[in-house]
């Protein structure tokens, strides 16, 4: 990795407010197959389990039993946006970082959803735009 590409991911990393690293995903965001939320709701099960952290989509199946939190916490939010449990935990630099190698898709356009800078709040794409008109 050249100095720039290091100098620009710890700027993206500082403003994680618009990009997290995860989601910058060392330029491979282009390559992920696109899926809606109702795809990933079909992976709600110890076999398969997908859930959404920041429009991103993450098969977390080979990391339940590994997960410090236990496989409950996962098998819970499994098919689902966990932005807020994910945040709320308070998940270290590692972690944030270990994610990527689960990172199996993005949502699609029309269905992502914007998130506050904090993590809390979800707001639908269509209520922000509607709001900026």
């Amino acid at each position: 990795m050249q100095l720039n590409e290091c100098f620009r991911l710890l700027q993206l990393f500082m403003l994680g407010r618009y990009m997290s690293l995860s989601s910058y995903h060392y330029g491979k965001m282009a390559d992920l197959q696109r899926v809606t939320r109702a795809q990933v709701a079909e992976h709600n099960t110890n076999s398969s389990v997908w859930m959404c952290i920041e429009n991103q989509v993450y098969d977390l199946t080979t990391f339940l039993d590994q997960h410090p939190g236990g496989s409950e916490v996962l098998l819970k939010l499994a098919g689902h946006d966990a932005t807020e449990q994910y945040e709320d935990i308070g998940h270290s630099t590692d972690a944030r970082l270990m994610k990527d190698k689960y990172l199996v898709a993005e949502i699609v356009d029309e269905e992502k959803m914007t998130y506050s800078n904090d993590g809390e709040e979800l707001f639908e794409k269509e209520t922000i735009e509607a709001e900026n008109k």
